[in-house]
């Protein structure tokens, strides 16, 4: 159970705000209400519905038991589609209005899944590495898969009879936007120019990249940033530097608490806005010890996703790779050995530090 969920919240409004709740007709997530106000119906895609706590991930249906904690039940629930499925068509004012016809709309699908099916990730032993505001480790999976004790997320992918796991952490470029302003960088690429030329690679100095409390693998919401190791020698660059190394080790806490599970895939792809550092690229693979997969369009996945799943809903002559394609490979990163056996003794201190300071909130 996580607060972020949508269950969760429904719950803190029947306690707090119970002549709010006693009003719920309908429990809807922001594509699904613009949904109802295009066709008319009450729908929701697997992958969606599998973030709200509700749906029983394994079984791709709502689950009664979950709905009835929080007061709930299968009529406040929007109708479950597949991904690649008509959930209704656009209504005839607003056809008529914009000049189209009564076009399909789609179920469509999450975020990380939608950005999963745009850079291909659409099989088992395929996997992805979103470096957006929130930092995401997505892998195809066949069947169900757990690690609750981890925080790890399981989730329905957008596709028929696919399932995904999922690392979270909350807050990946996002603290390097802050650490830009914090200490007056112009921009993310002049910091990141910076750290590469003038930064200490030998630097011990630690940053835990919880500006947002954290969710895998520890699930703790008031878990907070910390700087340690900080003395009158410690530069601008060296703090943008421990920023970079500290998301790359909570990444990596995700990556080994979905690895446990028994799946390894077979190749790591990066999508997101983060990927357009190669020096960070580097310095993830170096931290990781894995091979690394840059490919084209990986800072457009989720919008491409979406409307592949819409080619999928309308289209009966294609396959499913035809129409979701493994984009051009543009680079891979190989580990630097001698630099991960430095930062795994950093890692080591990392994790040290959250134990010691997670009691102090």
């Amino acid at each position: 159970m996580m607060p972020g969920f949508t269950a969760p919240k429904v719950k803190w409004v029947q306690q707090n705000e119970p002549e709010v709740f006693a009003q719920i007709d309908k429990v809807l997530l922001p594509k699904d209400y613009l949904r109802f106000c295009l066709t008319g119906n009450f729908g929701t895609d697997m992958s969606d519905a599998a973030g709200t706590m509700w749906l029983d991930v394994g079984k791709r249906q709502w689950n009664q038991e979950l709905l009835a904690a929080t007061g709930l039940n299968l009529s406040h629930m929007p109708k479950l589609y597949e991904g690649n499925q008509i959930t209704g068509y656009l209504n005839d004012n607003l056809a008529l209005k914009w000049g189209m016809h009564n076009v399909p709309v789609v179920a469509g699908g999450g975020d990380n899944a939608a950005g999963a099916i745009g850079a291909g990730i659409i099989k088992p032993g395929q996997s992805m590495l979103s470096l957006g505001t929130s930092g995401v480790y997505f892998a195809v999976s066949d069947r169900f898969t757990i690690n609750p004790e981890s925080a790890l997320h399981s989730f329905c992918h957008a596709l028929p009879n696919t399932w995904h796991t999922m690392s979270v952490i909350l807050s990946a470029a996002s603290c390097l936007d802050w650490v830009v302003k914090l200490v007056n960088y112009e921009s993310v690429s002049e910091m990141l120019n910076d750290v590469e030329t003038t930064a200490n690679p030998e630097s011990n100095l630690l940053f835990l990249p919880y500006l947002s409390g954290e969710r895998t693998p520890h699930n703790d919401p008031l878990a907070c940033g910390v700087f340690y190791g900080l003395n009158h020698n410690t530069t601008r660059s060296d703090m943008a530097q421990a920023v970079l190394q500290g998301v790359g080790f909570a990444l990596a806490d995700g990556l080994d608490a979905l690895h446990v599970t028994g799946q390894q895939p077979d190749e790591i792809t990066l999508i997101g806005g983060g990927t357009q550092s190669h020096y960070w690229r580097q310095m993830l693979c170096d931290i990781f010890a894995k091979p690394l997969t840059l490919r084209e369009g990986g800072n457009v996945g989720p919008a491409l996703g979406a409307a592949r799943l819409a080619q999928l809903a309308i289209t009966d002559n294609k396959t499913l790779e035809e129409v979701c394609p493994t984009p051009r490979l543009i680079e891979v990163h190989q580990p630097n050995m001698i630099r991960h056996h430095h930062y795994s003794k950093l890692r080591e201190k990392f994790t040290q530090l959250y134990q010691a300071t997670k009691h102090i909130h």
